[in-house]
């Protein structure tokens, strides 16, 4: 079970961070629909299958899986049609990992800055860089922001 919560990131605010080397991300769609998503990734240099159910508030069924680089590039270029390019920031911030997402391409300028918790009510630490909170705004899911790749 996939928990997360999804914040807007002020450029201004990200900016002045001192930040680890990101991770470049290559990701698509191989499947879409509002009750599941069939995605392929390419991370650093990692390759990883992930099948997602339908999201209900913050939640959702969510099962991945590291497969070779090679063949996550290969699923890319024969199966899809458009590709999300982005870095991806890994920040601490008091006992939760945050992943921030820089956008390219199309989506340049969009910062995400996503948290997985435990559960729904979770209390956690908000970064002085995080936000509006856009968790249930499906327009801010990365099935929704490839189609303006």
């Amino acid at each position: 079970m996939e928990i997360e919560r999804k914040f807007l990131v002020d450029k201004k605010t990200w900016d002045l961070v001192e930040k680890p080397k990101p991770k470049k991300i290559i990701q698509a769609y191989l499947f879409r629909s509002p009750e599941k998503t069939i995605r392929v990734r390419t991370k650093g240099d990692k390759g990883f299958l992930t099948i997602k159910g339908k999201t209900t508030g913050i939640s959702r069924s969510e099962f991945e899986y590291e497969i070779p680089l090679e063949e996550a590039e290969q699923l890319i270029s024969e199966f899809a049609d458009k590709v999300i390019l982005k870095n991806r920031y890994e920040i601490k911030v008091g006992d939760h990992l945050w992943e921030i997402d820089d956008f390219h391409g199309n989506l340049k300028g969009l910062l995400l800055a996503e948290i997985e918790l435990s559960f729904e009510a979770e209390e956690f630490e908000l970064p002085v860089w995080a936000t509006t909170d856009v968790s249930t705004d499906a327009n801010y899911y990365n099935a929704q922001l490839i189609e303006r790749c």
